[in-house]
């Protein structure tokens, strides 16, 4: 049998913890098998799209908002995937609960899944959308733009141009999509562009910028160090590197520290993993592009009590509910992350 890697420990001990969190009451008030008794409270799930750091600031965000509307909540995230976080949907819709905010995978193959769940219970999307789908409303940023803050980071970077390569973990999903693409745009000058859409292998030149591509990794961290590595033994002189999912970025500095490459090497990320954060208040990553993952658990919450109670005045004409993006360098990264530690109570 092969050794589990710490990592792989790791992501299954947190997957463990947050497929059985509840939130919005104790121990006493669950079942066998840790799901909430009857307690006549509003019940809701948040489903996510894996298992990161990203999503536990997202389950504190969970946690205040089950205590503040007084609803029942639990946060799950899917370790394997597609199929995963279809079983639990599935496993949810049969247990009943009221509501589920859900991060679609692969928005276009769920669309049918979504659809029927959303005959049954309240359903919402957060942080990447399935636009095609019967959800009531999308909770998150604009990845497109916010896609396009990341560019101008990579610009103010490497004011002079230069190779760069994109790393993120899929691309099936809506988020993904539009936030790549928003990079894209931005680096090589583009007006902004819904429609546009360039495939990940090729080699995109304008601006004084060489986009060498985009490498994917599945939410496999081994998978996304080893694309970091790759690169570097095949592009010596790359100048800058884009880590589009949470983990990305940590992984590249740990890949560049590694090769002696750090110093040389302009680091751009998106959210903000304690080692990006660590890693601009040194100065080795220029800057985060970071979204408010505790709001979406908050909101998410807050909005599906109210839907159980009837009150649709609570989803806007368009559908979506803006928590805006924020670019995060030096100069204001102390005072971000320590309300980031208030708010999820880290240390």
């Amino acid at each position: 049998m092969k050794a589990k890697t710490p990592t792989r420990n790791f992501l299954l001990s947190l997957t463990a913890i947050a497929a059985t969190l509840l939130v919005g009451c104790d121990r006493k008030g669950t079942d066998s098998s840790g799901n909430p008794k009857n307690s006549g409270k509003v019940k809701v799930a948040y489903v996510t799209n894996g298992v990161a750091p990203f999503w536990t600031i997202a389950a504190s965000g969970v946690k205040a908002g089950a205590e503040k509307f007084g609803v029942d909540a639990q946060t799950l995230m899917p370790s394997e995937g597609l199929g995963d976080q279809k079983r639990m949907i599935e496993d949810l819709l049969t247990r009943g609960v009221d509501g589920i905010a859900v991060s679609p995978i692969d928005p276009g193959s769920q669309t049918e899944l979504l659809n029927k769940a959303a005959k049954r219970v309240k359903v919402i999307t957060h942080d990447s959308d399935a636009p095609e789908s019967e959800r009531l409303l999308y909770i998150g940023m604009d990845n497109y733009k916010a896609g396009r803050m990341c560019g101008d980071l990579v610009r103010e970077a490497m004011p002079k141009g230069g190779s760069v390569m994109l790393f993120i973990g899929r691309l099936e999903q809506d988020n993904s999509k539009r936030r790549r693409q928003g990079v894209i745009d931005a680096i090589l000058g583009r007006p902004e562009n819904l429609a546009n859409f360039d495939p990940p292998g090729d080699v995109l030149e304008a601006n004084g910028f060489k986009i060498l591509g985009t490498l994917t990794d599945q939410f496999d961290r081994a998978k996304a160090k080893a694309n970091v590595e790759d690169t570097i033994a095949k592009h010596p002189d790359i100048g800058c590197m884009v880590g589009l999912f949470g983990y990305n970025p940590p992984l590249i500095i740990e890949a560049l520290s590694q090769a002696n490459k750090l110093a040389q090497v302009k680091v751009v990320a998106f959210d903000e993993d304690d080692a990006t954060l660590a890693g601009i208040q040194k100065g080795t990553v220029h800057g985060t592009v970071v979204q408010n993952p505790y709001m979406y658990g908050f909101k998410s919450v807050e909005v599906l009590a109210e839907l159980a109670k009837g009150n649709t005045a609570i989803i806007p004409a368009s559908k979506f509910m803006d928590i805006p993006a924020r670019q995060i360098r030096k100069g204001d990264v102390d005072a971000f992350w320590a309300d980031l530690k208030t708010k999820t109570g880290a240390k």
